[in-house]
């Protein structure tokens, strides 16, 4: 069935990339189906009661929710490796008979073109000159206070 290591390659980032698609999708029916359920509010003047009546259906929906996360993030990094996997099948490199190597002919140059290339105008790089830093002259406040200064 598989011949060669390429197709063998094919097949699992397919495998890999078919799981996490159908894993997105389990999570995504999932969690539609959560969100499709009745809730209600529960009433009542006692706070303690309303809290302790709550707490069970809120821990159980935060583990639903986790779940929910935990899935869809799972779905998608297979999904990515199985697209990784197949963009990264090794392709079958051809060997192609060798050619000989064609020589281009050189056709006689007339005399004036000689010419004409010798008159042509060579390049020459100039490097930029070294430019020397001036030295900072001192500012004129600085020289008045040096000055006015007893020696």
């Amino acid at each position: 069935m598989l011949k060669n290591f390429r197709d063998k390659i094919a097949l699992s980032g397919i495998t890999v990339l078919l799981i996490g698609v159908i894993l997105l999708i389990f999570t995504f029916i999932s969690a539609y189906g959560f969100l499709t359920q009745s809730l209600s509010i529960i009433t009542s003047e006692d706070m303690v009661r309303i809290f302790g009546e709550a707490l069970a259906p809120l821990i159980t929906t935060s583990i639903r929710i986790m779940y929910l996360g935990i899935m869809g993030w799972v779905g998608s990094l297979l999904t990515i490796r199985g697209v990784t996997i197949i963009a990264h099948i090794p392709t079958m490199q051809t060997v192609a008979p060798p050619q000989k190597p064609i020589v281009p002919q050189q056709k006689p140059v007339p005399q004036k073109a000689k010419e004409e290339k010798l008159k042509e105008p060579e390049f020459v790089v100039i490097p930029p000159e070294q430019v020397s830093q001036p030295q900072p002259q001192p500012k004129p406040e600085e020289t008045q206070k040096n000055n006015s200064q007893p020696q």
